[in-house]
């Protein structure tokens, strides 16, 4: 497959019986594989849309419990001048100790996992038989952990260019940015579980005809 051209499908189609209810698209990949974009661009086509980083957010502004939790495990030196979370000081920490990572994932998951079933539920009672897309970095780290998911969108760039959008987008060194990929599942093996895999490694113009090529794709009735 050339860069970011048509989407490759691992679905057959089967004429028996259809999923009833709107299907759940995860959107998942690499960091900085451009997962953000493709969901952008398919909430802008007019799928209900549920971000986990966006949800990750919202469970520790400053009163939230989930805040209240990580100033418990780590202190307060993570937080800025106006109470809030230093995200970008709490990356850094947890992303040079694993065991750090993992205590901050057994604060967050079930936090972000109850927030973002609720937003499916609210999702599937508003949207009428249009796909849900849930963008999820860590859709196989956390182990699949929701059942709610029909197909997978895995968006794919190889390590060593998300090495260099990394240090490009986030002024990280490259042994950082090593450090992050690294962090996470291997993208090729992610690419062997999807339903449907995007290329992105192209220009904007090409990651958007594979998007439009997507749609139709996503859109069908799921046969069960």
């Amino acid at each position: 497959m050339s860069s970011s051209s048509s989407p490759s499908s691992r679905k057959s189609a089967s004429s028996s019986s259809l999923h009833p209810f709107p299907q759940v698209i995860a959107v998942t990949g690499g960091i900085a594989s451009g997962k953000s974009t493709v969901s952008r661009l398919l909430g802008e086509a007019g799928l209900f849309l549920v971000s986990a980083d966006r949800v990750a957010r919202d469970v520790v502004i400053p009163g939230s419990h989930g805040l209240q939790k990580i100033i418990a495990h780590f202190g307060e030196g993570f937080l800025d001048e106006n109470g809030a979370l230093n995200r970008a000081k709490l990356g850094k920490h947890v992303f040079q100790n694993p065991s750090a990572r993992e205590a901050l994932e057994k604060i967050l998951h079930p936090l972000i996992r109850d927030r973002v079933r609720a937003l499916i539920k609210q999702g599937k009672e508003e949207t009428a038989l249009r796909p849900i897309v849930y963008e999820v970095p860590l859709y196989f780290e956390t182990g699949y952990d929701y059942p709610e998911v029909d197909q997978v969108v895995v968006v794919y760039a190889p390590k060593e260019l998300s090495v260099q959008r990394l240090i490009a987008r986030d002024g990280l060194s490259a042994e950082e940015a090593q450090q992050r990929v690294a962090a996470q599942m291997d993208i090729e093996e992610k690419k062997v579980k999807a339903d449907y895999v995007i290329e992105n490694t192209g220009s904007l113009e090409l990651l958007e005809s594979a998007v439009r090529a997507l749609l139709p794709m996503i859109s069908e009735p799921l046969a069960v």
